[in-house]
């Protein structure tokens, strides 16, 4: 089995995309993202980060938290995550999809992929475009023509404390196009 190394700071800043098992499109239910909002705010409680951005899309999220310092365990937080949705969502009635032998042998749901990808912020200018990548995706993915228009993402919160011109997101797409690799 592979050995993945995940860059660990303490304290640091890092970016995540998690993706649905088969890339399932729930996460626009109301039963799952309230399910999500809880599991969120219990693993919080318990192990704080600051939630710098996030979007929810239909199969996928992408987020940006800020650890404590002294603080490097972001796994223990996704872990903690998708189990407490897991729990709350299926416990609610809500159906999963077909399983693999493989997540049957290790007692594994099919809600979400096994991994997450993960990235550390470096400075100012890294933490921008990532914040700018996780508030572009639903216009990147066709759900809809402008930013604000998307109901579940950060990027509401952010124009109040931070503000953007009206032309900030013009030639965006030029400045992310080396970020594909995030889907």
């Amino acid at each position: 089995m592979t050995d993945y190394r995940r860059a660990n700071v303490e304290g640091g800043c890092y970016f995540f995309t998690l993706v649905t098992y088969n890339r399932r499109r729930f996460l626009m239910e109301p039963l799952a993202r309230q399910c999500l909002h809880a599991a969120w705010e219990q693993t919080r409680e318990k192990s704080y980060f600051e939630m710098v951005a996030v979007c929810l899309l239909p199969d996928h999220l992408h987020c940006v938290w800020r650890l404590p310092v002294g603080d490097c365990d972001f796994s223990l937080r996704w872990a903690r995550i998708k189990a407490g949705f897991t729990r709350r969502y299926l416990g609610s009635g809500a159906t999963e999809s077909a399983q693999s032998p493989s997540r049957d042998r290790k007692r594994e749901r099919a809600l979400w992929q096994r991994r997450f990808w993960e990235h550390r912020i470096r400075d100012e200018t890294d933490l921008q475009r990532h914040v700018d990548y996780v508030h572009y995706n639903p216009v990147k993915h066709g759900l809809v023509e402008r930013v604000e228009d998307w109901p579940w993402s950060s990027y509401h919160r952010y124009l109040r404390t931070h503000g953007y011109s009206d032309q900030y997101w013009d030639g965006v797409q030029s400045r992310l196009k080396d970020m594909s690799v995030y889907e």
